[in-house]
């Protein structure tokens, strides 16, 4: 069968994250919601996504396939009623469509002629950006499941202080020594040539992915995912950094989530929770207003390619957009649209060329080409969200 994961209506709502990205591929636990469908259903997924996307992220469409919204994030009983699916059948949850088939003759989609599946069972789902952080905890533990069923770990090196650690699992190439893991309030897993360096101190639940590292001396509370070749120092509490991004220096990040390619600078600090302790607000990119998260703590959502100097502070519920450069003393306002450079005393627009150039240099860096097909999303976006950006 041939799977198509579609972004659907919670797309907008996980804005400035799918600038750049179909929901697909959004880091929630230890993998991409794309990775645990392909990895539940045994094969491999395309997307259809947001037309500037599609030659980055290509749907392949076959005579037969199955349409999946990628806001849902499988089970084992949610893909098997998926890889189940026949002509005509519907998978709902609720009033909203998990999964439905469809032919490539097929004109239109009524679901008033198709034969509706109902799923009553729980099942995760991502449907804002604090859900990224929020649901980590519940991720982590399923991906655990499903990634170590029926595998040995590496053997935890002696000199490693652990607690739990039969819910601990090191794969191949990791390398740790003198640190204390504590796994007793949720399982560690740590990927493929990660490394933890001596002195930090990490409570689960907790996702190294791979070649990610943890610096001297971290200190990390769960539930917190560092992607793929992401580096985190300081202090970590519930966050999630998408792949190849930086908080490598000391400092606090909480409740937080950091696309990729993001820079955090030495000694940066975000607020999680307001002093009233009342309900945090957030940034809506679809009201263009601020909405409630129904979170007492929540703190910095940065889109890709976002970076902040040395000393920056976030106030509680700071949304940056894509390709914004941050600087200076104070507390910058807590929307910062995409392509702004500047701070506290006022922003300027971060012209394309100028922000081309330094992706270039930082993606170079990591080996990483800066191509034709990343140039035109992030020209896309910049036209797109020039809106929000006082000229």
């Amino acid at each position: 069968m041939n799977y198509i994961l579609f972004d659907g209506p919670s797309r907008n709502a996980l804005l400035p994250f799918t600038f750049t990205r179909p929901v697909a591929d959004i880091l929630v636990g230890i993998m991409t919601i794309r990775q645990k469908w392909e990895m539940r259903l045994g094969s491999t997924t395309t997307t259809l996504t947001e037309e500037y996307l599609s030659e980055k992220f290509p749907m392949v469409e076959m005579e037969e396939n199955v349409m999946i919204n990628a806001s849902f994030v499988p089970n084992a009983i949610l893909a098997e009623m998926v890889g189940n699916l026949e002509t005509n059948q519907a998978i709902f949850k609720g009033d909203e469509v998990v999964a439905f088939y469809t032919s490539e003759n097929q004109e239109e989609v009524d679901f008033d002629t198709y034969e509706i599946i109902e799923f009553e069972g729980e099942c995760l789902r991502i449907e804002h950006t604090w859900d990224i952080f929020s649901k980590n905890d519940a991720a982590i533990r399923e991906d655990f499941e499903l990634l170590t069923e029926d595998r040995k770990s590496q053997p935890i090196p002696k000199s490693v202080n652990v607690i739990s650690p039969s819910t601990i699992f090191i794969e191949e190439g990791a390398k740790l020594e003198f640190v204390t893991l504590n796994a007793s309030s949720g399982p560690i897993y740590i990927g493929k040539n990660a490394e933890i360096m001596e002195g930090s101190v990490i409570r689960g639940p907790f996702a190294l992915c791979e070649g990610a590292v943890v610096k001297l001396a971290t200190k990390v509370y769960g539930a917190t995912t560092v992607g793929p070749q992401s580096r985190i120092g300081g202090e970590v509490n519930n966050s999630v950094l998408f792949g190849y991004s930086n908080k490598g220096h000391d400092g606090f990040l909480g409740n937080s989530v950091l696309g990729e390619w993001c820079n955090i600078g030495a000694d940066s600090n975000n607020s999680n929770l307001k002093n009233n302790y009342e309900e945090v607000k957030l940034w809506s990119y679809e009201t263009e207003g601020f909405e409630k998260t129904g979170l007492q703590f929540c703190g910095l959502m940065m889109g890709d390619h976002s970076k902040c100097g040395i000393n920056t502070m976030f106030n509680t519920g700071t949304v940056v957009g894509v390709s914004a450069n941050i600087f200076g003393s104070g507390f910058p306002r807590n929307f910062v649209p995409s392509f702004s450079w500047g701070g506290v005393s006022g922003f300027t627009t971060y012209i394309t060329k100028k922000a081309f150039e330094t992706a270039r240099l930082v993606m170079g860096r990591r080996n990483v080409v800066f191509d034709e097909k990343e140039s035109a999303i992030l020209e896309h976006v910049f036209e797109e969200t020039k809106k929000w950006r006082k000229e």
